[in-house]
């Protein structure tokens, strides 16, 4: 059904529109309490699926990436549909538009998308007060996020430590898990924030902020994590797991959209990241050993594609463009399926657990 209205509907729409469009009902159904509950059983992952990891019990392994809820609107609604967690953003610092439409594109024979959004959102401080809404309520306490921070477009380079502590100290309070994202094709000069000399710097002016932000809240320390690109040499991929091993970071998601196509300007995301993202998450656990946990995150179409990064060492999955050419049970049947896979290994523990 969902295949037949996309082809009919969807795919002539501009795909932004599309997501608009989209995003608007799953939000619309979330707002309605009896539909909202009827929608949730019928997508929800069995029992057997759930991760516990950071002293938080994460319905799925399989959660939202990133790009898909800039500003925290729809978490609930996500939630809903059965992604065991959901992570919001890039926010960040400073409100900002992003780059001018068209900035997404349909992919068709790959089954892929492509886009040069450039970090639109509403800013960490209109973010973080609508975080501190849901989490003021028991079901919104329940619901799991992580939360991408990104650069400002307008911040200079040598004041990105800066400008990415500002948005942990807004959002670290109400975030299950804290991503800074520096390997977003469509911020000029962002990439270039993972070479380790630029990097460090960012991870410990987070860390700090994030710290001092969850203590004043009296909260436990909000795990972080760094998002890199696959388009990283081999070479620079270890330099980074070694930094967050040096600084004692809770884990990586691996991996962002990628450059390496001459389709035009931006990142391309799906089944072209598959490969490689495999390839990364896989040395990074070589690298890191078993402690340290890797969302892997690139081309996840199928039960399958997120078996694969499991195997090569990820401990919690994630996808975004398969949502868009799957449908509303994408998150269902690829939580199901990691389930049925656990309950065969006899294990619903993450194998990076603390």
């Amino acid at each position: 059904m969902y295949r037949l209205l996309f082809d009919v509907v969807f795919r002539r729409l501009d795909p932004e529109r599309a997501h608009e469009l989209a995003f608007g009902v799953i939000r619309g159904v979330a707002r309605v309490p009896v539909l909202r509950g009827v929608v949730a059983r019928l997508f929800a992952s069995p029992p057997s699926g759930a991760v516990r990891l950071w002293g938080r019990t994460f319905p799925s392994a399989f959660g939202l990436a990133a790009g898909f809820d800039k500003n925290a609107v729809g978490v609930a609604g996500l939630t809903m549909l059965g992604f065991g967690f959901v992570e919001v953003g890039t926010v960040t610092a400073q409100p900002q538009p992003g780059n001018e439409r068209p900035r997404l594109w349909r992919v068709l024979d790959q089954r892929a998308l492509r886009n040069r959004m450039g970090f639109n959102n509403e800013g960490s401080a209109a973010v973080a007060a609508r975080l501190r809404r849901l989490r003021a309520t028991p079901a919104g306490r329940r619901l799991v996020v992580g939360v991408n921070i990104g650069k400002t477009k307008v911040t200079p380079a040598e004041q990105a430590p800066a400008d990415y502590a500002t948005s942990a100290s807004r959002l670290a309070p109400y975030a299950d898990y804290l991503v800074v994202n520096v390997s977003s094709p469509n911020t000029p000069g962002l990439r270039d924030l993972q070479a380790v000399e630029s990097l460090r710097p960012i991870l410990e002016a987070t860390r700090v902020a994030a710290d001092e932000a969850t203590a004043t809240a009296g909260r436990p320390a909000v795990p972080l994590l760094v998002k890199i690109a696959p388009d990283l040499s081999d070479a620079d991929v270890d330099a980074v797991a070694d930094l967050v091993a040096e600084l004692g970071l809770e884990g990586v998601v691996a991996v962002n959209t990628t450059v390496a196509h001459d389709l035009g300007p931006g990142g391309l995301s799906g089944p072209p990241v598959l490969a490689r993202g495999l390839d990364v998450v896989a040395r990074l656990r070589e690298r890191l050993g078993s402690e340290v946990v890797i969302i892997g995150v690139g081309g996840i179409t199928t039960p399958a594609d997120a078996r694969e990064y499991l195997a090569v060492g990820a401990t919690l999955v994630q996808g975004y463009t398969g949502f868009i050419y799957q449908g509303p049970g994408w998150a269902a049947r690829i939580g199901r399926a990691l389930a049925a896979d656990a309950v065969r290994r006899g294990s619903t523990t993450a194998p990076a657990a603390a």
